[in-house]
């Protein structure tokens, strides 16, 4: 491994393309607390009058968070609407079987719509339909009654349980994860393709300008991964605009090098699935391009899970404690690594939900009746939604590699670049080395930029530091020292694993 310095050009004639907004969405599913002592806890010292928790909505909002994906996952595929509207006390508590919990619907449609609005205008619902134990009518019943203004059964419903306003959902996902046998209602590749067509045709004949996304694999070690993504989009292709991909990463027998590498399985499967989807197209003779929604991605320790769901302890609680994880230093460079995947790609992934928004595997935790705080994976999310907006610069590096098992020969340095409206670039950075620090050169070309006005980094001399209840402010990022802009070159030292934020005007 060589100590040689990581270097790349930024020219502002050279772009991947503009970053939507919807690329830094959530997820709230009805999984452990996410929902029931997450965001949502009518007892807490914090509750509003709606029962929402408003340091958890405080801290929503310095995420950063646009779109918000609901109600699953896997919850949704056997998910009734109609138990989760209407006046709370008449509301049925039903078995889970996704997450063997007992759902007790206080939190429901009317209820994730209003903490959407009390985030913040710029807080967009995207609902997902069961396509797992339900279909087409199901649908339609739901899409009316969200988004019709008035004048029929189910919009006057609404309006009956004090929503005159319609919902206005404008993206739709058309089930989810139907490729995995563990899915409620699991189809092959050709049944789902029906459904979903038959689905979005009908979606479309009450209101042409919904945005659909059909399902795709589940990652790409699906053995079904790319032949499903041909099956589906042969039927629903003038019928959706998105694909769905989900991606999950963790340590695998101790090996980390190969865990922050964990972008280079993302980025390969962002440009697989791109490949499949303008294949089709191109077999279909068509001009449109299928777009990308990256809607569940993060660090997840599954092995963790499958532990516990594999054993006999569970019988149905409310709101039990899972998929909790805890994140350290090294978790959060990862993700940002994996942020920069998606940026590198916003040419095609024009939606991606972090999953998921409250304590399960979340950049937010809490305690019931007690504190809520940032997980170290908090701080990269929140730095991209803020800095990422504009045009992503085509960042191509010169780097020092490092060898690992999983994935060969691989850069020490992970970058990209985005450029906003008004000039000013941002860096996002990330070094893979354990041990060494990374120095940094970036040639600038065409651009009018002469000072450094941040360079903020994520890394610690501990790479298992986390925050937690009892130290929740352990982790957070620091500015760096000696980075500085001369002559139209960049020059900074990247720490030891670490997250990179280098912000120039």
């Amino acid at each position: 491994m060589s100590t040689r310095s990581a270097r790349f050009t930024l020219d502002p004639a050279f772009t991947i393309g503009p970053v939507n907004p919807r690329l830094f969405g959530s997820f709230v599913e009805h999984l452990g607390r996410c929902v029931y002592t997450g965001i949502f806890e009518p007892t807490h010292p914090t509750a509003d009058a709606e029962g929402l928790r408003t340091d958890v909505l405080d801290l929503v909002r310095e995420l950063g968070v646009t779109t918000l994906r609901y109600p699953g996952g896997n919850f949704v595929s056997g998910y009734k609407w109609e138990d989760s509207v209407g006046p709370v006390e008449d509301r049925p508590r039903r078995l889970d079987l996704a997450w063997r919990s007992t759902e007790t619907n206080r939190f429901g449609l009317s209820e994730y719509i209003a903490f959407l609005k009390k985030v913040g205008p710029q807080a967009e619902p995207m609902m997902a339909i069961n396509l797992g134990t339900r279909g087409v009518a199901e649908a339609l019943e739901l899409q009316e009654y969200a988004n019709q203004p008035s004048g029929t059964a189910l919009s006057d419903l609404r309006a009956a349980h004090g929503d005159k306003d319609p919902f206005g959902i404008r993206l739709w996902c058309l089930g989810n994860e139907m490729d995995g046998p563990w899915q409620t209602g699991h189809k092959t590749a050709g049944e789902y393709g029906r459904i979903a067509a038959e689905t979005a045709r009908a979606m479309r004949q009450m209101d042409p300008s919904v945005e659909l996304v059909a399902c795709g694999s589940s990652s790409q070690s699906m053995p079904t991964f790319a032949e499903w993504e041909a099956t589906v989009l042969a039927e629903t292709y003038d019928l959706v605009d998105y694909i769905s991909l989900h991606a999950y990463y963790e340590p695998q027998d101790g090996d980390l090098d190969s865990f922050l590498a964990s972008a280079v399985d993302m980025e390969s499967f962002i440009e697989n699935v791109v490949a499949t989807c303008d294949h089709v197209g191109a077999r279909l003779k068509s001009q449109k391009k299928i777009n990308l929604s990256f809607d569940e991605w993060n660090v997840w320790y599954t092995s963790k899970w499958h532990a516990i769901e594999n054993s006999d302890a569970r019988d149905w609680p409310e709101a039990p404690r899972l998929l909790e994880d805890n994140y350290s230093v090294l978790d959060a460079v990862v993700f940002g690594s994996l942020l920069i995947a998606l940026l590198r790609h916003a040419d095609r992934v024009t939606v991606a939900c972090l999953a998921q928004l409250v304590n399960v595997i979340a950049p937010i935790m809490t305690e019931p009746g007690g504190p809520a705080w940032r997980q170290t994976t908090f701080f990269p999310f929140a730095q991209a939604s803020r800095y990422g907006r504009g045009q992503v610069l085509d960042v191509r590096v010169d780097s020092p590699t490092y060898d690992t098992k999983k994935y060969g020969e691989t850069n020490l340095l992970h970058a990209t670049a985005v450029r906003a409206e008004d000039g000013t670039v941002t860096v996002f950075a990330v070094n893979r080395s354990r041990t060494e620090a990374l120095p940094l050169d970036i040639a600038l070309s065409g651009l009018d930029l002469t000072q450094v006005t941040e360079h903020s980094v994520l890394s610690d001399e501990d790479p298992d530091a986390r925050n937690t209840l009892e130290e929740p402010e352990r982790v957070t990022p620091h500015p760096a020292e000696g980075t500085t802009l001369t002559d139209g070159t960049l020059t900074a030292v990247l720490e030891p694993l670490s997250w990179n934020v280098i912000r120039l005007a």
